[in-house]
């Protein structure tokens, strides 16, 4: 057998036994690729299916689904704003056909999306269920034995000791197990593995990703969100209808709803006063006298902005604030058919507000006959005198409120049977109340005040007290803490699988050919990096301090002149490649059997010197990673050879 078929079977087992050494460092399944010409109906859906399970695959369908929800956020939807809708469909009339079929208008629940959601949910379990079961069985596991040369490893170190082999197995063993290690004796060495945090970190993040996507469904089939203006005084029962506007999941139902009611008894606005700044809100507080279920025990609390009231699944936001003027209207014999707070609607940040008052029952006019009053009311808190020339707010806190009001009877059409806004005013079958110059009657007033109908048919007053009013948003998701927790977990699932590394150690101890005990160690990690090389130095010096090296042995002098006798002339048949170079390869005369001395070569028959056995083999053969051992030669084995 020659030199090179040995070596390259010698390296092909070390190649091997390397593998071995990595195997089973991350838990990703192995990617076979498909046999095209015999794959059947089911080989190719065992290939869909370790397609669709694969990690690229997961994180395809993950930003698929985040260019998906763009349009979403760009594009009114109709379960959020139908108004909106409403006016794209009217100002773009070529891309809103378009957008409807493409289902632009209703993103969340359309068809390719929900495909997309469904594949990725798909995706992760097939990902997460093989990944654990193999993590689990490493787990139950031991970390695979030692490599035969430690020396081919990336990162390794040896040095000599005098300390008995076991000893040295003894000391990293627990030196190992100390510095959290799993590990283990095997023959020779001892196997140690760490970092299964990686694994566990990579696993949470997937199984975190299915929770939140779960979650996110359960939210969006049984959410619900509705707003509510209550002026202060008045009260909210959370029934269906009660609420201004309401939108809900397609899953939801009335009994769904968190039983509970409220009562809004003061509302507080502070504004920055002077400054860049001015007219900006510091502070908007809401005090409320709220109860659980229908016999619940009334209870006190502050509803700040973005410190909602929390009650089971639901919490109550404070969303908006305007102020309510309160309006008395007498008829012409001086009796009261209505008074009332009237909330307006700001139109700008000074809170220059609008809204309607209407008299739909009670009015007579001065001739007995049946009317109805509307009055068009613009407030401002804090007016800026009549010099400037407009109806608009100074500052948003009540320093000089002064109400404008239109008068107009007729028939408001609340009867008609369709819903009517009550900010808003149909003036169809209104007439206009005239004043002294034949206009349109109009007055401002500051509180205390009174606009006098014309020809005796009644007054407005404009009441000192104005109170205020709180815009508050009910929202219930089921599914919101489900998707926090899930998403800081996935934080730390995938921080752990980024940061921490996984990685083995091996520690061998043996006794060298002169009897003093050789110890190798060795690391490998899953990828390369620094911190294997820096860690196995510092076990290195931990265990060096155990054992201590031993001094070198001095050279043998008759070894070093190549006429020396080798350590062991009685070798069997396993002789070293070497030597089969120090014989006669023309006569295969071997070296002297009795004097375990090679010959000296005849000079005039050109024959190379033999080798120093020391330095004589190549970089492959392991006598030459180990000064002390010597290349035996003899007759049997070079008959062998």
């Amino acid at each position: 057998m020659s030199n090179t078929t040995t070596d390259d079977t010698t390296k092909a087992g070390d190649d091997q036994d390397l593998g071995a050494a990595a195997a089973r460092l991350s838990t990703a399944p192995d990617e076979e690729a498909p046999n095209l010409p015999s794959l059947g109906v089911i080989g190719w859906a065992r290939w869909f299916w370790r397609q669709l399970t694969s990690m690229r695959v997961a994180l395809l369908l993950l930003l698929l689904l985040s260019l998906g929800a763009i349009p979403g956020s760009l594009i009114p939807q109709t379960g959020i704003d139908e108004t909106k809708v409403a006016d794209f469909r009217e100002r773009h009339e070529v891309l809103a056909p378009i957008y409807d079929k493409l289902g632009l208008f209703n993103v969340y629940s359309s068809v390719w999306f929900s495909a997309i959601y469904i594949l990725l949910f798909v995706s992760l379990i097939g990902c997460i269920v093989p990944r654990t079961w193999q993590f689990v069985g490493q787990l139950r596991g031991r970390p695979p034995g030692a490599p035969r040369r430690l020396t081919r490893l990336p990162a390794h170190t040896t040095w000599r000791t005098e300390a008995d082999p076991e000893q040295v197995r003894e000391a990293a063993l627990a030196l190992l197990k100390k510095r959290g290690f799993r590990a283990h004796l095997s023959g020779d060495a001892v196997a140690a593995e760490k970092g299964y945090l990686r694994e566990v970190g990579n696993l949470a993040f997937h199984i975190a990703l299915i929770v939140m996507l779960i979650a996110f469904a359960w939210g969006q089939l049984f959410k619900s969100e509705g707003n509510k203006l209550i002026v202060e005084g008045h009260g909210f029962a959370n029934t269906l209808t009660q609420y201004d506007d309401f939108k809900s999941g397609s899953l939801f139902t009335t009994d769904d709803l968190e039983p509970f009611s409220f009562d809004l008894k003061d509302f507080r606005g502070t504004y920055e006063r002077t400054g860049p700044n001015k007219g900006t809100p510091r502070t908007y507080e809401a005090d409320l006298t709220y109860s659980e279920g229908a016999y619940g025990k009334q209870k006190k609390t502050t509803v700040k902005v973005n410190e909602p009231l929390k009650i089971g699944d639901a919490k109550v936001y404070l969303v908006s604030h305007g102020y309510a003027p309160v309006v008395t209207v007498r008829d012409g014999k001086g009796r009261i058919v209505f008074q009332d707070a009237v909330p307006l609607l700001p139109l700008d940040a000074n809170v220059t507000s609008s809204g309607v008052v209407k008299v739909l029952d009670g009015y007579r006019n001065p001739e007995g006959k049946k009317e109805q009053l509307g009055f068009q009311a613009f407030f401002v808190p804090t007016f800026g005198g009549s010099a400037t020339g407009t109806m608009l707010s100074q500052f948003p806190a009540l320093d000089y409120p002064v109400l404008a009001l239109n008068a107009y009877h007729g028939d408001l059409k609340a009867d008609s049977g369709i819903p009517q806004s009550v900010y808003q005013m149909d003036k169809s079958k209104m007439k206009e109340f005239k004043g002294s110059d034949g206009k349109l009657l109009k007055k401002l007033l500051r509180p205390g005040e009174t606009m006098k109908l014309p020809n005796g048919a009644g007054s407005v007053t404009f009441e000192k007290d104005i109170k205020e009013w709180a815009g508050f948003q009910v929202v219930q998701e089921p599914g919101g803490g489900w998707a926090l927790g899930g998403a800081i977990v996935a934080i730390g699932g995938l921080a752990a699988s980024l940061f921490i590394q996984r990685r083995r150690v091996w520690v061998r101890a043996a006794e060298g050919a002169d009897g003093v005990t050789v110890v190798e160690m060795a690391g490998l990690g899953r990828s390369e990096s620094a911190k294997v090389p820096e860690e196995l130095g510092d076990l290195a010096e931990a265990l060096y301090a155990q054992a201590p090296g031993a001094p070198e042995p001095e050279p043998d002098p008759k070894t070093e002149s190549g006429t020396g006798t080798p350590d062991h002339p009685e070798a069997g048949p396993e002789a070293d490649p070497a030597t089969d170079a120090a014989s006669d390869p023309g006569t295969g005369t071997d070296p002297d059997p009795g004097t375990g001395t090679d010959p000296d070569p005849d000079p005039g028959t050109g024959t190379d010197p033999a080798p120093d056995p020391a330095t004589a083999p190549g970089p492959d053969d392991a006598s030459a990673k180990t000064p002390d051992n010597r290349n035996p030669a003899s007759a049997e084995g070079a008959e062998q050879q």
